[in-house]
Parts: C-alpha cells; structure tokens; sequence
C-alpha cells in the first residue's frame, strides 16, 4: 500500500478528480505509516466558497 505503484496511481486518479473540480483546486500526497495518501483541495477562497455551496469535491470523486 506504500509502493511506488501505489502512489503513482494515487497521483493519477487525484489529477483526474482535480481538474474536474476546475481552476482553484490543489492536490497533495503523501505515505503514511501503513499507507499512500492522495488529496485534493480547496485552495483559493473561490474554490472554497464554490465547494460549500455545491459540494464539488465530492461529485468529482463519484
């Protein structure tokens, strides 16, 4: 769960559900103690203001 693969496909399908969310989102990752970790995000006001009132994380990721 911590490979290189691993992370390589997190990196893909976190790029893929970032530029659905559009302009104003970042993605990060990261390799835990037992695992790799992808995130994305809110990063500019916008972006954050535009999540709250329509829930565009998480429709990106569905």
């Amino acid at each position: 769960m911590k490979s290189k693969e691993v992370q390589d496909i997190l990196n893909k399908e976190a790029t893929v559900i970032k530029k659905r969310c559009g302009p104003g989102y970042e993605q990060d990752s990261h390799v835990g103690k037992t695992r790799a970790n992808a995130m994305i995000y809110p990063a500019t006001r916008k972006a954050k203001r535009d999540n709250l009132k329509n829930n565009t994380l998480l429709k990106a990721v569905h």
